[in-house]
Order: structure tokens, then sequence, then C-alpha cells
């Protein structure tokens, strides 16, 4: 890929750089089944190897990080959409696109997004200082604070055999998540790590094999007017950033868990759209928040900062702030430009070929992360994360794979 040549400015190179990072959250985006993090541990694996500031390489990566936030949605509404007959257990955004309402949730998406990007900037400062504050009280309480998350999770949900279905799906997800964290395995890649394989299997793999079996047709995609009220849109967006700050600031929380949890802003009658609006502003500004809290507190709760760390990059907000923005702009645009034409063409692909593709492709990725445990990770998550479907209870109960052992200290 073409990389801007040293003889630039530093701003012309960073904002080149940047540039560049969009295009590859653009590709990555799109690309089924690459979770954010494991895209973000690629990128820092090849960071040595780019030439420039260690600043614009951050912001390569930072903006690839924040467009893949934006586009992740897409692969994710086109490929996992079970038969019409499982739309109960679906996921809400799948639920939309089974009802002919793909396009509507493509611009909800975009819209919670990009909400979240600009609600975290001036909730940044404030709230890094009070997690900075909080930070040692919520440490001596963590497994308090974790359970309760948990128990919050199984108590929404809306009948006694999916909260059972929950309570199952957290316990197997966290006895898997504390064995795999304790593993070291040896790996082609130089970053290596268990998490990618271990949330492409719970994540990745159960919705793409539900999808195999289903009819591999899409229904009509062709009304892309927005149902959900304003003042709602509004509310759960806001609902979802506020929520997405956990992400951030306390460790195991992921944006299925924040939206879950912002939930409640969405009205009932409305809540598949909710959810979807709630989720990609608190995995939008999860990313403005990581930010703050890398250079304020020095943790890094995501990939991108992990990566960025790994780089050595410095935190210097003023230059990566507004590369967040840029990123933020460009992704809003491309999520419903792109995005409407990636369902057109998924939607007449066969879905079982395209299904068993990419969980090959995810097993060849688990693999570069975790050599061979890496796969019988991957295969044994997989497993596991059929269960919550198959009880009728939310998939965001296997988040207990990083809940459970850092509760009790693994």
């Amino acid at each position: 890929m073409f990389l801007p040549s040293a003889g630039l400015g530093p701003a012309t190179t960073t904002v080149a750089y940047a540039v560049v990072g969009v295009c590859l959250g653009t590709a990555s985006g799109l690309t089924p089944g690459v979770h954010a993090n494991a895209f973000a541990l690629l990128l820092a694996a090849g960071a040595g190897a780019l030439p420039g500031p260690a600043l614009a390489v951050g912001a390569a990566m930072l903006a690839a990080g924040v467009v893949h936030t934006f586009l992740d949605v897409v692969p994710a509404l086109a490929l996992g959409v079970p038969d019409p007959s499982m739309a109960a257990s679906a996921l809400p955004g799948h639920r939309l696109v089974l009802a002919g309402r793909g396009r509507e949730a493509l611009r909800l998406s975009a819209l919670g997004s990009a909400a979240g990007a600009l609600a975290a900037v001036p909730l940044a400062v404030p709230l890094t200082r009070v997690a900075g504050t909080l930070a040692p009280v919520v440490d001596r309480h963590l497994p308090l604070v974790l359970g309760g998350v948990a128990c919050y999770l199984v108590a929404t949900e809306s009948s006694l055999r999916g909260a059972l279905g929950g309570v199952l799906a957290f316990g197997l997800s966290a006895a898997l998540g504390g064995v795999a964290l304790g593993l070291d395995p040896t790996a082609p890649l130089p970053v290596g790590s268990v998490l990618a394989p271990l949330f492409a299997g719970l994540f990745g793999a159960p919705v793409l094999l539900d999808a195999a079996r289903g009819s591999g047709d899409l229904p009509a995609q062709d009304d892309a007017r927005l149902s959900l009220p304003r003042s709602a849109l509004g509310v759960t967006a806001g609902a979802g950033a506020l929520a997405g700050a956990l992400v951030a600031y306390l460790p195991g929380v992921s944006a299925g868990v924040a939206a879950t949890l912002a939930l409640p802003a969405a009205p009932a009658a409305h809540r598949a759209r909710g959810f979807v609006v709630a989720q990609s502003g608190a995995n939008t500004a999860t990313a403005t928040f990581a930010l703050f809290a890398f250079s304020g507190l020095g943790e890094t709760r995501t990939g991108v900062t992990v990566a960025l760390d790994t780089a050595g990059v410095p935190p210097a907000l003023g230059t990566l702030v507004p590369v967040v923005a840029l990123a933020a702009a460009a992704g809003a645009v491309l999520v419903v430009t792109v995005g409407d034409r990636y369902l057109r063409v998924v939607g007449r692909v066969d879905g079982a070929a395209l299904a068993a593709g990419v969980l090959a492709g995810l097993a060849v990725l688990a693999g570069l992360f975790a050599g061979a445990t890496g796969v019988v990770v991957y295969v044994v998550a997989g497993a596991v994360g059929l269960v919550p479907v198959r009880l009728g209870a939310r998939r965001v109960h296997l988040m207990g794979a990083l809940l459970g052992p850092l509760a009790v200290g693994i």
C-alpha cells in the first residue's frame, strides 16, 4: 500500500497517514469475522516496519480502528442472518434484516457511531478524572463490580429459560476463558494472543453456523427510512456513549455489555433498533474514551491502545483526537454508501458456502495468533458459543470468558 513520503511536513504526514488508516479500517471492517482487537494486534505486529514518525503511524492505527468500528456492522448484518424461523433467537440487527430493514439498520448504526464519537469528546476529560479517582476503589472491589454486571445481564433476560441459559453460558465461557487465558502458545505472529481465537469462536463461529443453516437469501432491503423517533435515537445514542465509557475504564466489559446496560433507554417498541444504536455508539465512543484513558491513566483497555503502546506512539491528544474526528466522519459516510451495496451483493450469494469460507478463514486467523492451540480454542469456543442461542439467551453472556477470570483474579 502507498505510504506518505518522509518529505511532507509533520501535519501533512499525519493527515496522510490517517487517510491510509481510513483505507485499512475500511478493508478490515468489511472483512467478515475480523474483530477490531484482532485487527489492532495485526497493526501492532507490522507497525515497526512502517516508515515515518511514530505519531503519524499511530494516527494511521487509530483511524483504522475507528473506521473499523463503523464498518464491521456491515458484514455482521449481511452474513450472520439465520433462517426466518430462527428470528426469535437472532441478534437485534439480524431481526431488522429479516424484516427487510437492513438499510435502516445501517443508518441507525452510522448515527449511533457518529453520536458516540461526538458525545465522547466532551465527556472524556471529566470521566477520565473520575475514573482515575475511583480506580483504587474499583480495583479493590473488582469481583463485586464484575459480579454485579453479570447479574444485571441475567436479570434483564425476558424469560426464566433465557435467564437460566444466560447463567449456563456465562459459566461455560468463564471456565473456558480461565483455561485459555492461562495458555502461552507459540504463534507465527510476533503479537500472539489467545483472545483472537477465543472471541472468534464465541461470537463469530456460532452466528455463521446458524447462517449456514438458513435459506441463504436475504429479503429485499428497499426502505431506508428511520422508524426510531428522534428523541429515542438521541437518548439511546447518548446512553450507548456513556455506557461505552465502561469499556475504556472497566476491564472485561465489551460494547455488547455496554449496549445491554444502555438498552433501558430505548422504548420497548423499538428495542432492536435501540440496541443497534446503543451498541454502535458504545463501540465507537470507546475509541475516544480509551485514548483518553491511555493518555491520562496509562491504561490500555482496547486493542488499538495496546497497538499504540506497543508501537511507542506518544499519547498526543491534540493530534490524535482530531484524527478520531476525521475517521468518524469518514466512517459515517462509508457505512451507508458501501453498506447498501454490500447488502445487495451478499444477498445474492450462497450463504452456506460463504459461511464455510469465513469459518475456515477464522480458523487460519486463530492459527496465526496462537498456533495449533489457537485452533483448538477456536473450535471449543465455537461449541460454547452455540449455548445461549439454543437456550433463548442473549450472546452477551459469553463475555463471561473475560468477566469470570478477571473477577477471580486470573
